[in-house]
């Protein structure tokens, strides 16, 4: 199984940016669709970001859509995400994962959870 470790939240203004990184061990991430939820006090966690593993098609919440980007590196077994134009909205411990099979949209589809990392945007 895949172990994820995220890094890189912290307390933001509105309209800042942050990079959320996550590093992989126990196996190479290469031929895994990975990906970013998040989870906001009070709410289900929610769908952020996903990546494919060849082609590095990317797909986004529609709520973080042209103001986040996910990306990947294989060889360094990592995985980022840049967040941009930060909102209060944004607020919530986010998650990296690694995805088994089925829907990059569900919860069920994956495989390895980190432990999250909590991002705070203030207004």
């Amino acid at each position: 199984q895949v172990q994820l470790v995220e890094s890189g939240g912290g307390l933001v203004q509105a309209g800042g940016s942050l990079r959320l990184s996550c590093a992989a061990s126990g196996r190479t991430i290469s031929s895994y669709r990975m990906g970013w939820f998040r989870q906001a006090p009070g709410k289900e966690r929610e769908f952020v970001a996903a990546i494919s593993a060849i082609s590095s098609t990317t797909y986004y919440g529609d709520s973080v859509k042209d103001r986040f980007a996910i990306s990947r590196d294989n060889a360094k077994n990592t995985l980022s995400l840049q967040m941009n134009s930060l909102k209060p909205d944004d607020t919530a411990v986010y998650y990296c994962v690694v995805y088994y099979g089925g829907s990059l949209y569900a919860e069920t589809s994956v495989g390895s959870w980190g432990q999250g990392t909590q991002v705070t945007v203030s207004s």
